[in-house]
């Protein structure tokens, strides 16, 4: 038996600290194994387009809901408001939107815009899960804590905001970004 000529297979390496290690780095799956320079260069690129697409979704879902109100409202031009429970009712006389909270005494406001239809429901649940998805599939290329791959994921969100977010409202509310959830 002749174990000098025996080769064994390049492993992935996890580690837990702060790296830079390119070869036998392993990206979320022991399948996306980069065994060269190159590999690492392509799966680089591969994150940053990744982070700009979680941008991309962020935005696109934005910009889907403000569709799906302008068409509610186009259809209903007499807003309802919801109550909490989420079922329309009559504005009534010296109804308020806010009502005092029972524990704590604060302000609460009520639910008020559209009831969705619930195609437009599970489109808009598709892109959130999709975000989500995503947002966690980038968390755990965060988490292999190679620092060029770290750099990916910012310079994909980062890059994706540039691109995308050549618009502001001065009334709308700050976008959520990148997070887990």
């Amino acid at each position: 038996m002749d174990h000098g000529a025996h080769h064994m297979a390049a492993r992935c390496s996890m580690h837990m600290l702060w790296n830079t290690q390119i070869i036998d780095t392993c990206v979320v799956f022991s399948r996306w194994h980069i065994r060269s320079n190159l590999q690492f260069f392509f799966s680089f690129l591969a994150i940053v387009a990744l982070g700009m697409l979680y941008e991309y979704l962020r935005v696109f879902s934005r910009d889907f809901d403000k569709r799906i109100a302008v068409k509610l409202s186009i259809q209903n031009p007499r807003r309802t408001p919801l109550t909490a429970s989420g079922r329309s009712s009559p504005k009534r006389h010296g109804d308020d939107t806010k009502k005092t909270g029972l524990l704590n005494g604060s302000r609460v406001t009520k639910k008020q815009g559209f009831a969705v239809p619930p195609l437009y429901r599970a489109m808009r649940a598709v892109l959130y899960g999709a975000s989500v998805g995503l947002s966690f599939f980038l968390m755990l290329v965060f988490m292999t804590y190679n620092a060029y791959l770290i750099f990916a994921v910012i310079l994909g969100a980062g890059a994706g905001h540039y691109i995308l977010g050549d618009t502001i409202e001065p009334n709308g509310l700050a976008d959520k970004g990148m997070a887990c959830h």
